[in-house]
């Protein structure tokens, strides 16, 4: 069954970050429009922070080397872009091997939306299933930072377990990541605990304070009540 997560990665290198960080009151949603040859152009939606501010951080990214206003919509303003950078030269620096970040675009995933952010990109995609995930997070663990937001199966509007505290929502993830959870397991109930920088134990009671509250949410309540 296919996967809908939504994650962010930290590495400024990503295209159009210095205009998010310029801009901050500015939501800028990036779309690739892949033709248009080798590199391809940045379809940008920015909504909010001023028209001035937003087009003045265009001309002073060092990605962008030429931009049109396209159309606007109260305070939704849509751009086209042209990138001033080579693949290589945007992230060259930034990423150990350029060959397996690219075949990543061609792996069993959409995404389906990029908000750019001063530090990095937001991102909601569709997995094929847990490996094309799983290879996708795995990149970007090791090759910059990497915080897993919302993961569903296909068909599911959101995620259960919204009354968990975020660090019963960042053990359990974590976990399932890892596969803790798999049978055989592939990792240990030690090494959750040192990702998450806490002991055993209290990884342990983390562990099964998010579980009951996912039961409590999704299972329990379908449940017929115990006679008397």
């Amino acid at each position: 069954m296919g996967l809908v997560a939504e994650f962010e990665i930290y590495c400024d290198a990503l295209p159009l970050t210095g205009v998010a960080a310029a801009v901050p009151e500015a939501t800028v949603v990036l779309q690739l429009q892949f033709n248009h040859g080798p590199r391809p152009m940045f379809i940008v939606t920015a909504t909010d922070g001023t028209k001035e501010a937003v087009e003045q951080a265009f001309d002073d990214a060092h990605d962008v080397a030429e931009w049109s206003l396209v159309g606007t919509a109260g305070a939704t303003r849509r751009y086209q872009a042209r990138p001033a950078l080579s693949f290589e030269a945007q992230l060259g620096d930034a990423i150990d091997d350029l060959g397996e970040l690219e075949a990543l675009a061609r792996a069993e995933a959409i995404i389906e939306r990029i908000e750019v952010q001063k530090d990095g990109w937001k991102q909601t995609g569709w997995f094929a299933d847990r490996e094309e995930f799983g290879a996708f997070s795995s990149f970007w663990r090791r090759n910059a930072g990497f915080r897993l937001c919302r993961l569903t199966r296909d068909g599911e509007s959101e995620s259960p377990g919204n009354g968990m505290t975020d660090c019963q929502q960042e053990a359990l993830r974590i976990a399932y990541e890892r596969g803790y959870f798999e049978i055989p397991r592939r990792t240990s109930l030690e090494e959750i605990a040192s990702e998450l920088g806490i002991s055993p134990s209290s990884a342990s009671e983390r562990l099964r304070r998010a579980q009951t509250q996912l039961v409590e949410e999704t299972v329990a309540p379908t449940w017929p009540p115990l006679p008397d």
